[in-house]
């Protein structure tokens, strides 16, 4: 195995909306309905599509929500990143996987804020590529996500191995050739599993 890839949210980077619902409304019937119109509407997708800028999917989101939730709305569209802190024990996996002589890259669904918040974690230059979805306007678990950062790398999928807290998203490296699994939180447990282990 010479090269691992990397999701970013709740991989690298924790992704928990509920950090920014809880900071901008004290009432559960309004962070309720601003989980299901903000978090999981189709301007969260069409952000990491690249089809709108996080400023930009307050003006679809506020149709669908009472006036008294808009100041708070947009508080939550522009400020929600405030949750995106580095996952426990990733920074040393990364080092780890480094010094097995392995290339680190990421692979993410994100809108173009990836850009402001991903720092946080660790320099863009520490990875030896990326590919977000905004930029390319395509998500996984689309094949061609994964097509696209094998060709840009030249990348050959057998060498490849896929970390994603998703499971439909690990399925959609499968079936571009490349092995991964599913990650539950725990790099210790990852370090163990005989599948990676045995290839790194």
């Amino acid at each position: 195995m010479k090269n691992i890839i990397f999701d970013m949210g709740n991989v690298l980077l924790s992704y928990n909306p509920e950090i920014c619902l809880e900071h901008f409304f004290s009432c559960e019937k309004h962070r309720s309905i601003i989980r299901r119109e903000l978090f999981q509407g189709p301007e969260w997708i069409e952000g990491d599509l690249g089809l709108l800028k996080d400023e930009e999917r307050f003006y679809g989101v506020r149709k669908r929500v009472p006036e008294k939730l808009h100041e708070g709305l947009k508080a939550c569209t522009l400020e929600w990143d405030m949750c995106m802190q580095p996952v426990s024990g990733a920074r040393e996996f990364c080092d780890y996987i480094k010094k097995q002589g392995c290339r680190v890259y990421v692979l993410s669904n994100a809108s173009s804020s990836f850009y402001r918040y991903f720092p946080r974690f660790l320099p863009f230059d520490y990875f030896d590529g990326m590919a977000v979805s905004c930029d390319i306007h395509i998500i996984k678990p689309d094949i061609r996500i994964y097509q696209y950062l094998l060709e840009k790398y030249a990348l050959r999928p057998e060498e490849c191995f896929f970390i994603d807290d998703i499971k439909k998203n690990v399925e959609g490296a499968a079936k571009a050739g490349i092995r991964g699994t599913v990650f539950q939180g725990d790099f210790k447990k990852l370090r163990g599993l005989e599948e990676f282990i045995h290839h790194v």
